[in-house]
């Protein structure tokens, strides 16, 4: 089954040559079915593969509060006053977190900007704290539980208040988020095994979001 096609990816070129509200209200109906309704129905499509991997983690294909990220930008405290993302994402959370700032797996489909991520971006303190305990006290269970990924995000400078600087794991323990990424192509999101290739990149990076989920104090 393929759920994308390349008029997804055409659509959000031409809004990021016109993004405006006016433009966008003009052509809401082609945002509709060839970016909404086919991620919506991606989304309900991953709901068992989700389920294998974890049950605790959820797919949902609502449009509004669910998976799907909305296409609004919140410019409050922005320079950039661009009112839509030029991309659409999803985020496959645990289901007790709140917002995205929780473990999770997540889809990102953008001209030229094709990725799987997992992990959890930008915790709160008391949260990065507890992940970096539980690397200090399990060092080779965080080790088994990022081998072989692609970790990305920001990190500190220095390390954190605490740390010894000659740490095995000092880069990992900088770190301010713990994701990893697996690239692909609007080619390969257009295909119709994508969804067997999204899958499978989440159940390689399951041992991470597994570790981080349980350093939280959730179950995986």
């Amino acid at each position: 089954m393929d759920h994308f096609r390349p008029e997804l990816f055409a659509f959000l070129r031409e809004l990021e040559r016109n993004n405006t509200r006016e433009w966008f209200q003009a052509h809401r109906e082609r945002y509709r079915a060839d970016v909404q309704e086919p991620l919506l129905a991606f989304i309900s499509a991953f709901a068992s593969p989700l389920a294998k991997i974890s049950r605790h983690f959820v797919a949902d294909p609502r449009p509004v509060g669910g998976s799907m990220f909305r296409i609004h930008r919140d410019t409050r405290f922005a320079r950039d006053k661009s009112p839509y993302k030029t991309h659409a994402a999803a985020q496959f959370r645990h289901r007790e977190g709140r917002d995205v700032h929780a473990p999770g797996f997540y889809l990102h489909l953008g001209p030229g900007e094709v990725f799987m991520g997992a992990g959890l971006w930008h915790p709160d303190g008391p949260t990065l704290a507890g992940i970096r305990a539980a690397i200090v006290d399990d060092p080779a269970g965080w080790r088994r539980a990022s081998r072989g990924l692609a970790l990305g995000g920001e990190s500190l400078k220095r390390p954190p208040r605490g740390v010894d600087p000659d740490h095995p794991l000092v880069e990992d323990l900088k770190r301010k988020d713990f994701v990893s990424f697996v690239e692909s192509k609007e080619s390969a999101a257009c295909a119709p095994g994508f969804l067997a290739s999204f899958t499978e990149s989440c159940r390689s990076s399951a041992p991470l979001v597994r570790f981080l989920t349980r350093a939280v104090g959730l179950e995986f």
